[in-house]
């Protein structure tokens, strides 16, 4: 039983009417049974709420949650009370998202019930524990409350983001994410597939010419070849240190894991094959590229374990491992991030020795605090120096583009939380303009 505040505002008042009974006496009479009606309704508070347990409540949630994404979160509150109370309805959420703000009111009707609704949004993979649903009830009368534990704890695991699949299935599928003004062009050469046969125009190939079809019709016929759409698109995410800056609460490698999931979805629905490959100091996961079903469940479990221990990756070691596991030309999608010039000219060799067997994209991550910073003003002859070392290592990103681009190796300098849009439109991109 926990008393309401209505029930300290009633005895103050009693006991001032008693102070004031000291100077006139009939008020210290009226004073005394004020206390003692104040005692009786506190008696008729008590058996009203504990006369019958009146309080159920439930909570409904997904089995597991999205990694940067609003998760809904329901709770169902009914009372078989016959009258209407009041409540105070706090869920015990994870202690990881630190919110002291899920605590809701509610008034129910006699025999009646109503329904909450909440979001969450984690910022690490991982278990996620909730605890009871304590309910506060009291009755007009206000006095007393009682509180009802209810529901049961709940194991919530945390995935990397799926929510936004569909969404960005669907922008991938009507193109709407880039406008590049680029029609797709069939060409003849290696990498195609047959797809028609048709009458010989002037400017087709000759090499193309059926002559088997060509004797059954009495006319030139020629095969129609377009560019082979199942291919090969990998993510080859980097789990060492330089991805652990965070944004937003998440660090760059859970951005990218998210990345890695919605390509690979997009990826499979575009008819290509998806794969995965995690690295630090050594290939920690690999997941050949594949269209099948199960594939995405396959990927998305894969994401879900992955750890660092925020030590250098190996590069040399990811470039043979790459040799020997993917012998298929492929477009890999490497998802890293850089310091500055220094950091890249260490791993351009490794980078320029992927980029001879496959299409590497180099993606990796604008510092948007930075970018803000650079544009505050300045105020002192700190602030001064402080904007020129800014700049300089901002102008180095985009030295970055250049550099890669120079050796032939494609290149995405993007937000963590447009990371997932942008490398869409590459992708896109790249298969518009045939790169793989």
């Amino acid at each position: 039983m926990y008393l309401y505040h209505r029930f300290y505002y009633a005895v103050l008042a009693v006991v001032l009417v008693l102070i004031a009974g000291q100077a006139w006496a009939p008020l210290f009479v009226a004073g005394k049974w004020l206390l003692v009606l104040l005692a009786v309704l506190v008696l008729v508070d008590v058996a009203l709420l504990w006369h019958r347990r009146g309080i159920a409540a439930e909570r409904h949630c997904a089995e597991r949650f999205s990694n940067g994404d609003d998760n809904e979160v329901d709770l169902r509150v009914d009372s078989s009370y016959p009258f209407g109370v009041r409540l105070r309805v706090i869920d015990e959420i994870p202690h990881v998202f630190q919110r002291r703000d899920v605590s809701f009111d509610a008034v129910l009707p006699p025999a009646g019930g109503a329904d909450i609704h909440y979001r969450l949004r984690p910022t690490k993979r991982g278990v996620y524990g909730f605890g009871l649903i304590r309910v506060f009830a009291r009755t007009a009368l206000g006095l007393v409350e009682r509180r009802y534990s209810c529901g049961e704890p709940t194991d919530v695991a945390v995935y990397p983001s799926y929510l936004m699949l569909n969404q960005y299935e669907l922008l991938a599928m009507s193109n709407n994410l880039t406008e590049l003004g680029i029609k797709r062009i069939r060409r003849v050469g290696n990498n195609t597939e047959f797809e028609q046969i048709k009458d010989y125009v002037q400017g087709d190939d000759f090499r193309t010419i059926n002559w088997k079809a060509t004797a059954r019709r009495g006319q030139l016929m020629v095969n129609v070849y377009t560019d082979e759409r199942s291919q090969q698109v990998i993510s080859v995410i980097d789990k060492g240190r330089v991805m652990q800056q965070a944004f937003e609460g998440m660090t760059l490698l859970d951005y990218a894991i998210n990345a890695a999931l919605v390509i690979s979805h997009v990826a499979i629905r575009k008819e290509d094959r998806a794969g995965l490959i995690t690295f630090g100091a050594e290939l920690d996961d690999y997941v050949p590229a594949e269209r099948r079903g199960g594939q995405m469940q396959l990927i998305l479990e894969s994401l879900y374990g992955q750890q660092t221990d925020f030590g250098e990756s190996d590069y040399s070691a990811l470039c043979a491992e790459v040799d020997r596991l993917v012998g298929k030309r492929s477009l890999l999608i490497l998802y890293t991030n850089f310091t500055g010039l220094a950091s890249l000219r260490r791993q351009l060799p490794y980078m320029q020795q992927l980029g001879k067997r496959h299409r590497l994209l180099v993606v990796f991550f604008d510092d948007v605090e930075l970018k803000e910073f650079i544009a505050t003003p300045a105020r002192s002859t700190r602030d001064h120096y402080q904007h020129v070392v800014a700049e300089k290592m901002d102008y180095e990103r985009r030295l970055i583009v250049n550099t890669l681009r120079q050796h032939g190796i494609l290149s995405l300098l993007t937000t963590p939380q447009g990371l997932s849009v942008d490398l869409i439109n590459k992708y896109l991109e790249i298969k518009t303009r045939q790169l793989i």
